[in-house]
């Protein structure tokens, strides 16, 4: 899968993934009515609302964006028809031939953690039928229990050829308060996760990189540079671009000299442009426009910096 990522990327040459994290206030008046007049206000109202709105972009963006990634709290909020509508999604971007990275920040140990692998990237056993649940082409992971909570997913990466980015440096302000600190007075936490995850990553190699990605967020550019270095055959997903504070020109040191290794991730600054004063002219009802407008801005801006 990172070899189908990466062609996709050179394909478009398009950095740049999607995050499909909408919130009820980013979604037009005009679709959230026709939702609630169907289903009432109610969470399965709210759910199709949501789904209805990634429906909107995902038809704007899919021939000039490789990957999106729903971010599942935003669908979780409304519980089991969330979660539907969050399944839906990830249907409806593969019908339409991108790659999907499911935000979902799993890591627990052992058997949990087996479950979780299972319930997004791999399968699971029904009697004498396999069943893939979410089928999400990678997923984010959280590495703070360890390998313990690491290896169920290069297990299931190695059998279905999919992917994971582990949490290494988060773009959040507070992210220093653990990834900052020096271990026995050595070297920061978040460099310590990254050389794990370039040991991990040897254990599922694709052609040139690892199915093992890492999160890097864009709010830390010299970080960046240095795990860069650390971990030189990991596709790096990066946060934090555009809304958060990121810039074009930080985003140099996540890239290697192959122009590869890095996409970069915008959410609302592309899925709610419409209400950007810089789009605000294609109005509510022409929003998925100015979500695709927004999506060739960053192309563009990103292009201009790393190649």
């Amino acid at each position: 899968m990172i070899q189908k990522l990466i062609q996709k990327i050179q394909k478009l040459e398009a950095p740049v993934v999607v995050g499909l994290d909408p919130m009820l206030n980013y979604i037009p008046d005009w679709i959230t009515k026709r939702a609630f007049e169907e289903f009432g206000e109610t969470l399965e109202g709210a759910a199709e609302a949501v789904y209805q709105f990634n429906k909107g972009i995902i038809d704007v963006i899919y021939d000039i964006v490789p990957a999106v990634k729903p971010q599942i709290a935003m669908y979780e909020q409304f519980g089991i028809e969330g979660l539907k509508a969050y399944q839906r999604t990830i249907t409806y971007a593969k019908e339409k031939g991108l790659v999907v990275i499911g935000d979902v920040k799993r890591g627990d140990i052992g058997s949990t953690s087996a479950a979780y692998a299972a319930a997004h990237l791999g399968k699971v056993k029904v009697g004498g039928n396999f069943y893939y649940p979410f089928d999400e082409d990678f997923a984010t992971v959280n590495p703070y229990l360890g390998t313990d909570g690491i290896q169920p997913f290069l297990d299931v990466c190695k059998e279905e050829k999919k992917g994971i980015f582990v949490l290494v440096k988060t773009s959040n302000p507070s992210s220093g308060e653990f990834q900052d600190r020096f271990i026995d007075g050595e070297k920061p936490l978040y460099e310590i996760v990254g050389e794990f995850v370039n040991k991990w990553g040897e254990q599922v190699m694709g052609e040139h990189y690892s199915y093992i990605g890492a999160v890097v967020g864009a709010t830390y550019p010299k970080m960046g540079e240095v795990l860069r270095k650390l971990m030189p055959k990991t596709y790096i997903l990066v946060p934090g671009y555009g809304a958060q504070g990121g810039q074009a020109k930080d985003l140099v040191p996540y890239f290697n000299k192959d122009g590869l290794g890095a996409i970069v991730n915008s959410s609302r600054g592309i899925i709610a442009a419409y209400k950007n004063e810089k789009y605000q002219s294609f109005g509510a009802e022409n929003y998925a426009d100015a979500s695709r407008k927004a999506a060739l801005d960053m192309i563009e801006d990103i292009n201009s910096a790393v190649r």
